[in-house]
């Protein structure tokens, strides 16, 4: 059988038990509940230069393909909760169609296409994309580059965890536990990253017009 999240409702739990015994449908079930938290993910994580181009939900179908390929051997020996586990796989299939569109692009455009996703900046990349797109009030020029700029320094000055851990719990909205699992860290250090994280962000863009979003804990 899978492995159980705490947090796991009994119907959960239930399906998980069928689906390891063979129940497709129970298997179906499983997949619908967890497609709306994987479509946020990619949604999230998806190139903006890609956005119109490429469905949150077509992604997150063909790595349920890719899954059920695997069903067995999750079931056989379940190294994650199954979310976590499906998660790992539609990040793959992202990183995928990253390099086939934006490759593509590359090659039509005769040039280096910046900020590639596969790049160790990815989640600062998508980070800066959420954090700029979200801001309100009316903006200048002049205040849209100044926002930009100190967004990319603050999250430059981030730790690597710090920043991964804004990005999984407050745009993905995992749980702190499930967090904690992706970063390989405890459930507490998580959390006293991610908050650390957002009052960084916070410092540097109070006092910008229009520059602080919405962002609570």
């Amino acid at each position: 059988m899978g492995t159980t999240d705490p947090g796991e409702s009994v119907e959960s739990a239930a399906l998980l038990a069928r689906a390891a015994e063979g129940d497709l449908g129970a298997w179906g079930a499983l997949l619908m509940q967890h497609e709306a938290r994987l479509c946020r993910m990619v949604g999230f994580r998806l190139d903006s230069r890609l956005r119109g181009r490429v469905d949150a939900a077509d992604v997150v179908q063909e790595a349920y393909l890719e899954a059920a390929d695997h069903r067995a051997d999750y079931f056989r020996q379940p190294p994650l909760p199954l979310f976590l586990w499906l998660r790992g796989i539609v990040g793959n299939k992202l990183l995928e169609v990253h390099r086939h569109h934006l490759a593509t692009r590359m090659r039509e455009a005769g040039r280096e296409v910046a900020h590639f996703p596969a790049s160790p900046d990815a989640t600062s990349v998508a980070l800066m994309d959420q954090l700029s797109g979200n801001a309100t009030g009316p903006r200048t020029a002049a205040v849209r580059a100044e926002l930009k700029g100190k967004l990319h320094d603050a999250l430059a000055s981030m730790d690597p965890i710090d920043r991964e851990a804004l990005a999984l719990r407050h745009f993905e909205q995992l749980t702190n536990r499930e967090a904690a699992v992706v970063l390989g860290i405890e459930e507490r250090a998580a959390a006293k990253r991610y908050v650390r994280a957002l009052k960084r962000l916070r410092e540097v863009l109070t006092g910008i017009p229009g520059g602080l979003t919405e962002m609570r804990t």
